[in-house]
């Protein structure tokens, strides 16, 4: 289906046009017409099939279609869990909505707290904010929910999982009842307190699902390999070599410390990388997504308070460098890439800790992820182990260099013994030079 068969106002269609957009995804296909027809929609939607174009069209139709207020309060609310999640929707509602006479303010903590509430004294039609801040504004009178015609709750799942759920109760009492707005709401999965709470607040909702084996990006192509935790750093170097076009690769890990780590450890071996967690400042934290996306940094190396706020368009792999414990959080991680119908590769690996999420994974999917043993030349074993420090100069010895302080000439071990052996050698010190260089 096209969008042009909806009807849908002409500065609609001609931002969807503009942004290339031609037919519609499964999810939009089914929540947008009942949208249209002013129903309440409770849809499940994994990020990177078209969810957030779903329900901005579908809002933007909406606002358009009525009457042009001169208040100065919102008539529109979009919530959203993280601070990056806020950010790449107003980026998207300003391509769909460049043709639509609306004013769209973001709003989030970590940033000028008085240039925020001075934009909503001007006026705004819709705000796009995390809970927290919003409440703050509200509570102090900056704006009022009176004239809201149209709430959107997205990652509803997350909003659970982050300890959002109060501020974001508080705000939907604060809300006109619900026979007099339209509400959507978009989850990775329509859980039982996910649907409570739609039942809670909206209006004889309708539900949306998508199949199982649509869960995940038709696109994406999977998959992941058996390694132990010492073969995944020289198996991640290897699969990077022979990869093409990594262009712009995002790699997952479980702690905020492995991320550290893992960070150090590629620009020690020449990778343009980078760290993003959660206690990261917020404007270093969009300066770096900024670099990512304009390809100063081909590497972004993320905990999962990212995986869900990360939309960059032209990301070529995604790579779970730890399986992850919470079978949603793989789907979300890997719809970084293979977004707006394109390609893209989720390269998973699964050692002797992570395996055990394994069967999870896959009974959420509704698929079995095709699995490898790496063969010996998937790994590169000679890299360095972190970024050599600077030292005052040491008097030559007689007998020339001091002795160990060069390593040269290292061959990669036969088997697995070998390897093992080889990570022994560099814990003490002997640290092997990656001759792996990185593409893209």
């Amino acid at each position: 289906m096209k969008f042009t068969e909806l009807s849908l106002p002409e500065a609609v269609l001609k931002g969807i046009e503009q942004t290339g957009f031609v037919e519609l995804t499964p999810v939009q296909q089914e929540s947008i017409p009942l949208a249209l027809q002013g129903k309440d929609v409770a849809a499940q939607a994994q990020t990177g099939t078209g969810k957030t174009a779903a329900f901005l069209i579908s809002l933007f139709a909406r606002l358009l279609a009525g009457e042009k207020r001169t208040g100065a309060n919102p008539r529109a609310l979009i919530m959203a869990p993280t601070r990056e999640l806020v950010v790449q929707i107003c980026e998207e509602a300003k391509g769909l909505g460049a043709h639509c006479p609306l004013v769209i303010q973001p709003i989030f903590g970590g940033v000028d707290y008085e240039k925020q509430r001075q934009a909503l004294q001007k006026g705004v039609d819709v705000i796009v904010a995390t809970p927290g801040r919003l409440i703050d504004y509200f509570k102090q009178r900056v704006f009022s929910l009176s004239s809201i015609e149209a709430v959107i709750i997205d990652e509803a799942d997350r909003m659970f999982d982050m300890g959002f759920i109060k501020d974001l109760r508080y705000l939907l009492r604060k809300l006109p009842s619900f026979e007099k707005r339209q509400t959507m709401l978009f989850s990775a999965t329509l859980s039982p307190r996910v649907m409570e709470m739609a039942y809670e607040f909206m209006d004889l909702a309708e539900k949306v699902q998508i199949e199982p084996e649509q869960v995940t990006a038709e696109k994406i192509d999977q998959v992941l390999y058996h390694a132990s935790r010492r073969e995944k750093f020289p198996l991640l170097l290897g699969l990077l070599k022979k990869e093409a076009e990594t262009e712009r690769v995002l790699i997952f890990v479980n702690t905020k410390k492995e991320a550290e780590h893992l960070t150090e450890r590629l620009k020690a071996n020449a990778f343009k990388a980078a760290v993003i967690s959660g206690d990261i400042p917020q404007k270093k934290r969009m300066r770096i997504l900024d670099d990512f996306k304009e390809g100063r940094l081909t590497m972004l190396v993320a905990t999962d308070v990212a995986s869900r706020g990360i939309h960059i368009e032209g990301v070529t792999h995604v790579v779970n460098y730890d399986l992850p414990q919470d079978s949603d959080d793989y789907v979300h991680r890997i719809g970084r890439t293979a977004r707006a119908g394109a390609g893209g590769k989720a390269i998973s690996f699964a050692d002797e800790d992570t395996v055990y999420y394994l069967g999870d994974i896959e009974e959420f999917i509704g698929r079995k992820i095709p699995s490898l043993f790496p063969a010996e030349d998937d790994f590169c074993w000679q890299y360095k182990r972190s970024a050599p420090r600077k030292k005052a100069p040491v008097p030559e010895k007689a007998g020339g260099h001091d002795e160990g302080r060069i390593l040269s000439h290292i061959q990669p071990p036969s088997n697995a013994a070998g390897r093992d052996a080889a990570a022994t050698e560099s814990s003490n010190g002997l640290s092997p030079v990656c001759t792996c260089v990185p593409s893209g």
